[in-house]
């Protein structure tokens, strides 16, 4: 299937809350990419996953990248996301359906992940962290980490910050 090319595709998740017995719940990703006061601003690359406790790699949620280029070009620059690169990336084969997509522009972004692809309804309970990496082309490249222990109870709030690349990022599950 190949992918829309003004369309970022996410990756639906399966999230059970558990409060009046387990019910589907969806996962919203918050994060602020800022605009830098350089000479040559490109949009960064985004990679988004959830890490377990033992940093492998639960479950991939998005890769946004220059989808745009011609035969799949855009590629090239995804090792950038060396993190994700070496803990995902290169055990894959780009575009993937569903997880990949358009990179965005500067400002607060917000993705949802719904229910019923990713199988996070069958992660056992414990500590978790959502990753979040950016790198951007004649720029930096930075990591922000979220913790968050699963299942939650009732309603799931995290958040943290970068510095450079990233600014605010948080998670919520209703």
């Amino acid at each position: 299937m190949k992918l829309s090319r003004s369309l970022a595709l996410t990756l639906p998740l399966a999230l059970p809350l558990v409060s009046n017995g387990a019910m589907a719940a969806d996962l919203t990703v918050k994060f602020e990419l800022p605009q830098l006061n350089v000479a040559e601003y490109h949009k960064p690359y985004v990679a988004i996953w959830i890490e377990r406790a033992d940093q492998g790699v639960a479950s991939p949620l998005a890769v946004l990248y220059d989808v745009k280029k011609k035969d799949n070009a855009g590629t090239k620059w995804v090792k950038d996301l060396r993190t994700w690169w070496r803990k995902a990336g290169r055990d894959v084969e780009l575009p993937m359906d569903g997880v990949s997509g358009a990179t965005r522009p500067a400002g607060l972004q917000t993705m949802n992940f719904s229910t019923a692809r990713a199988g996070l309804d069958k992660l056992p309970a414990g500590d978790y962290k959502l990753v979040i990496e950016a790198a951007r082309e004649a720029g930096g490249r930075e990591l922000v980490r979220v913790p968050f222990t699963w299942p939650a109870k009732g309603k799931l709030a995290a958040s943290s910050s970068g510095k450079e690349e990233l600014g605010a990022v948080s998670i919520s599950v209703q």
